[in-house]
Protein backbone atom coordinates (compact mmCIF):
# COMPACT_ATOMS: atom_id res chain seq x y z
CA UNK A 1 0.00 0.00 0.00
CA UNK A 2 2.57 2.72 -0.47
CA UNK A 3 2.47 5.46 -3.52
CA UNK A 4 0.56 3.21 -6.07
CA UNK A 5 -2.04 2.68 -3.80
CA UNK A 6 -2.15 6.86 -3.31
CA UNK A 7 -1.77 7.13 -7.31
CA UNK A 8 -5.28 5.40 -7.82
CA UNK A 9 -7.10 6.98 -5.07
CA UNK A 10 -7.55 10.71 -6.49
CA UNK A 11 -9.78 11.61 -9.63
CA UNK A 12 -8.93 15.77 -8.99
CA UNK A 13 -6.35 17.84 -8.59
CA UNK A 14 -5.57 21.35 -6.63
CA UNK A 15 -3.97 24.35 -8.81
CA UNK A 16 -2.48 26.51 -6.15
CA UNK A 17 -0.64 29.30 -6.25
CA UNK A 18 2.43 30.02 -3.86
CA UNK A 19 3.26 33.16 -4.02
CA UNK A 20 6.29 34.94 -1.08
CA UNK A 21 4.55 38.29 0.80
CA UNK A 22 6.86 41.55 1.11
CA UNK A 23 9.29 40.55 -2.20
CA UNK A 24 8.71 42.82 -5.03
CA UNK A 25 9.05 41.51 -7.97
CA UNK A 26 7.09 38.36 -6.72
CA UNK A 27 8.33 35.28 -6.47
CA UNK A 28 5.59 32.76 -7.14
CA UNK A 29 5.11 29.36 -8.17
CA UNK A 30 1.90 27.65 -9.55
CA UNK A 31 1.45 24.12 -8.38
CA UNK A 32 -0.81 20.73 -9.43
CA UNK A 33 -1.30 18.60 -6.00
CA UNK A 34 -3.74 15.39 -6.17
CA UNK A 35 -6.44 16.28 -3.83
CA UNK A 36 -5.94 13.39 -1.55
CA UNK A 37 -2.93 15.38 -0.43
CA UNK A 38 -2.16 16.09 3.34
CA UNK A 39 -0.77 19.14 4.59
CA UNK A 40 2.52 17.75 5.44
CA UNK A 41 2.40 16.75 1.64
CA UNK A 42 1.87 20.06 0.62
CA UNK A 43 4.46 21.29 3.01
CA UNK A 44 6.82 19.11 1.01
CA UNK A 45 6.02 20.57 -2.28
CA UNK A 46 7.02 23.96 -1.45
CA UNK A 47 9.75 23.15 0.01
CA UNK A 48 10.66 21.25 -3.51
CA UNK A 49 9.77 24.15 -5.61
CA UNK A 50 10.68 27.26 -3.14
CA UNK A 51 14.39 24.88 -3.19
CA UNK A 52 14.13 25.01 0.35
CA UNK A 53 16.03 22.21 2.44
CA UNK A 54 13.16 21.63 5.78
CA UNK A 55 15.74 22.87 8.00
CA UNK A 56 13.37 25.15 10.06
CA UNK A 57 10.30 24.92 11.37
CA UNK A 58 6.42 25.86 9.43
CA UNK A 59 3.27 25.76 10.14
CA UNK A 60 -0.20 26.90 7.85
CA UNK A 61 -3.03 29.25 9.22
CA UNK A 62 -6.62 28.49 7.52
CA UNK A 63 -10.13 28.83 7.91
CA UNK A 64 -11.63 25.86 8.97
CA UNK A 65 -14.92 25.94 6.72
CA UNK A 66 -16.86 24.12 9.02
CA UNK A 67 -16.03 25.85 12.34
CA UNK A 68 -15.46 29.24 10.79
CA UNK A 69 -12.26 29.63 12.99
CA UNK A 70 -8.17 29.95 11.88
CA UNK A 71 -6.52 26.51 12.64
CA UNK A 72 -3.07 26.02 12.94
CA UNK A 73 -1.67 23.36 10.88
CA UNK A 74 1.48 22.05 11.89
CA UNK A 75 3.91 19.59 13.04
CA UNK A 76 3.14 17.56 16.20
CA UNK A 77 5.59 17.23 19.11
CA UNK A 78 6.90 20.85 18.65
CA UNK A 79 6.67 22.25 22.34
CA UNK A 80 4.04 24.99 22.02
CA UNK A 81 1.67 22.99 20.27
CA UNK A 82 -0.46 22.57 23.50
CA UNK A 83 -0.48 25.95 24.31
CA UNK A 84 -2.54 26.85 20.78
CA UNK A 85 -6.15 26.91 19.67
CA UNK A 86 -7.27 25.17 16.68
CA UNK A 87 -4.08 23.30 16.46
CA UNK A 88 -4.41 20.49 13.97
CA UNK A 89 -1.59 17.67 13.33
CA UNK A 90 -0.93 18.50 9.86
CA UNK A 91 -0.01 14.77 8.77
CA UNK A 92 -3.89 14.17 9.60
CA UNK A 93 -5.55 17.32 7.79
CA UNK A 94 -6.40 17.16 4.23
CA UNK A 95 -6.44 19.87 1.90
CA UNK A 96 -9.41 18.95 0.22
CA UNK A 97 -10.91 19.36 3.95
CA UNK A 98 -10.05 22.96 3.88
CA UNK A 99 -9.29 24.68 0.28
CA UNK A 100 -13.00 25.24 -1.16
CA UNK A 101 -14.07 27.51 -4.17
CA UNK A 102 -15.21 29.78 -1.08
CA UNK A 103 -11.78 29.21 1.09
CA UNK A 104 -9.08 29.61 -1.43
CA UNK A 105 -6.48 30.86 0.89
CA UNK A 106 -3.82 29.70 3.43
CA UNK A 107 -0.50 31.23 4.76
CA UNK A 108 2.18 28.98 4.74
CA UNK A 109 4.65 30.09 7.21
CA UNK A 110 8.32 28.95 7.43
CA UNK A 111 11.47 29.79 9.33
CA UNK A 112 10.30 31.29 12.31
CA UNK A 113 13.38 33.84 12.37
CA UNK A 114 13.57 34.51 8.83
CA UNK A 115 10.03 34.33 8.79
CA UNK A 116 9.10 33.79 5.38
CA UNK A 117 5.45 33.85 4.38
CA UNK A 118 3.64 32.61 1.16
CA UNK A 119 0.37 32.88 0.55
CA UNK A 120 -1.17 29.74 -0.64
CA UNK A 121 -4.22 29.91 -2.98
CA UNK A 122 -6.39 27.88 -4.77
CA UNK A 123 -6.74 28.51 -7.86
CA UNK A 124 -8.55 25.90 -9.61
CA UNK A 125 -9.71 22.04 -8.81
CA UNK A 126 -8.85 20.32 -12.44
CA UNK A 127 -9.72 16.56 -13.42
CA UNK A 128 -6.61 14.65 -13.02
CA UNK A 129 -5.26 13.53 -15.88
CA UNK A 130 -3.54 10.47 -17.65
CA UNK A 131 0.24 10.47 -18.25
CA UNK A 132 0.95 13.35 -15.71
CA UNK A 133 2.75 12.32 -12.82
CA UNK A 134 1.66 14.71 -9.41
CA UNK A 135 2.73 16.68 -7.68
CA UNK A 136 3.70 19.08 -10.72
CA UNK A 137 4.92 22.49 -10.79
CA UNK A 138 3.44 23.93 -14.07
CA UNK A 139 5.02 27.98 -14.21
CA UNK A 140 6.51 30.15 -11.85
CA UNK A 141 8.65 33.20 -11.41
CA UNK A 142 12.15 34.48 -10.01
CA UNK A 143 14.84 32.16 -7.78
CA UNK A 144 13.39 31.14 -4.58
CA UNK A 145 15.24 33.02 -1.56
CA UNK A 146 17.80 31.38 -0.21
CA UNK A 147 17.75 29.42 3.11
CA UNK A 148 19.24 31.56 6.15
CA UNK A 149 19.25 34.41 4.00
CA UNK A 150 18.28 36.46 7.03
CA UNK A 151 14.98 37.49 6.00
CA UNK A 152 13.55 39.77 3.66
CA UNK A 153 16.03 42.41 5.25
CA UNK A 154 19.21 40.02 4.75
CA UNK A 155 17.47 38.59 1.14
CA UNK A 156 17.31 42.59 -0.28
CA UNK A 157 21.26 43.30 1.10
CA UNK A 158 22.18 39.46 -0.38
CA UNK A 159 20.79 41.74 -4.40
CA UNK A 160 22.26 44.90 -3.56
CA UNK A 161 25.74 42.37 -2.95
CA UNK A 162 25.44 40.89 -6.14
CA UNK A 163 24.88 43.67 -7.84
CA UNK A 164 28.31 45.48 -7.25
CA UNK A 165 31.63 42.66 -8.07
CA UNK A 166 33.46 45.00 -6.39
CA UNK A 167 31.60 44.84 -3.27
CA UNK A 168 33.40 43.67 0.19
CA UNK A 169 31.63 41.12 0.95
CA UNK A 170 31.07 40.16 -3.08
CA UNK A 171 33.28 36.98 -2.67
CA UNK A 172 32.07 35.72 0.58
CA UNK A 173 28.38 36.11 -0.62
CA UNK A 174 29.25 34.11 -4.18
CA UNK A 175 30.58 31.53 -2.34
CA UNK A 176 27.90 31.41 0.19
CA UNK A 177 25.32 30.89 -2.62
CA UNK A 178 27.21 28.20 -4.03
CA UNK A 179 28.34 29.94 -7.39
CA UNK A 180 25.90 31.52 -9.85
CA UNK A 181 22.91 32.80 -8.42
CA UNK A 182 20.53 34.46 -10.75
CA UNK A 183 17.57 35.75 -8.96
CA UNK A 184 15.45 36.54 -11.71
CA UNK A 185 16.12 32.95 -13.23
CA UNK A 186 13.40 30.12 -12.83
CA UNK A 187 12.34 27.19 -15.32
CA UNK A 188 9.78 24.96 -13.72
CA UNK A 189 11.05 22.37 -15.78
CA UNK A 190 13.54 22.31 -13.51
CA UNK A 191 11.80 21.24 -9.96
CA UNK A 192 11.97 18.01 -9.70
CA UNK A 193 9.84 16.24 -6.88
Amino acid sequence: MGEKFLKKTFEKVYQLKLSMKGITPQIWRRIQVPENYTFLKLHDAIQVVMDWYDYHLHEFEMINPKTGATDIIGMEGVDFEDFRENFVPEKKAKISNYFTPENKEALYLYDFGDNWMVKVRLEKILPREEGIEYPICTAGKRAAVPEDVGGIWGYEEMLEILKDPEHEEYEDTVSWLGGDFDPEYFDPKDVSF
